[in-house]
């Protein structure tokens, strides 16, 4: 069970988060969240993968991103056509041909996973969200059972709405194709500050 720690940006914060061992660090790109990583911190993560999330953003700030931060994975959360992810996956090969492009996906009834089918070529990875006003971040869960209609090849992360109340939840979700977790918004003190006492706790319970 992988778990991804979204929407980071202090460096002290960054530092305490990567020492419980998590796998993924989300960074968001996107200017009107109220996580955003409008600079570049003073410190990145080096014992785990480091994300970027974008919300329909230009490929040119894209890349400048990914080389800024180093990242290993692109996420993005948008109206990001197939047909954009694969422009994208080409251009970005040239910076880091190793990086994996992950496509977030909004649930909220069985119909909405047929998008998936049309990614499928050209992503590496999905997560699953709640649709909410925002394209993430909304703080609330969807229906996790409707995933037992997923059937595509691809792994994913669940995320939306997942909180310290949710371990035993978490561990009883059984899904061949789920890869681990997306944690953000019901651990933080502040937009972009985590909770680590919370965060470590739950990670404990999670990994028993």
């Amino acid at each position: 069970m992988k778990i991804k720690v979204c929407g980071m940006r202090d460096p002290q914060n960054i530092r305490a988060v990567e020492a419980l061992g998590i796998d993924i660090m989300g960074f968001i790109f996107w200017p009107q969240s109220s996580r955003y990583a409008g600079e570049k911190p003073g410190y990145l993560p080096e014992s785990c993968l480091r994300a970027g999330v974008f919300v329909d953003a230009a490929q040119q700030d894209i890349l400048k991103a990914v080389a800024a931060f180093r990242l290993d994975i692109i996420q993005l959360h948008g109206h990001e056509t197939p047909g954009e992810v694969a422009a994208l996956r080409e251009s970005v090969a040239v910076v880091n041909p190793a990086i994996m492009i992950t496509k977030s996906l909004a649930v909220a009834q069985v119909q909405d996973l047929e998008q998936a089918a049309d990614y499928e070529s050209v992503c590496d990875a999905f997560l699953f969200d709640t649709k909410g006003e925002l394209p993430g971040g909304n703080g609330s869960q969807f229906d996790w059972s409707l995933l037992d209609n997923y059937k595509g090849r691809l792994r994913f992360l669940l995320s939306g709405g997942i909180g310290p109340g949710d371990a035993d939840r978490v561990r009883a979700f059984l899904h061949p194709a789920c890869a681990g977790i997306d944690l953000n918004s019901r651990f933080e003190t502040a937009p972009g500050l985590k909770d680590v006492d919370s965060l470590k706790t739950f990670i404990e319970k999670l990994r028993q």
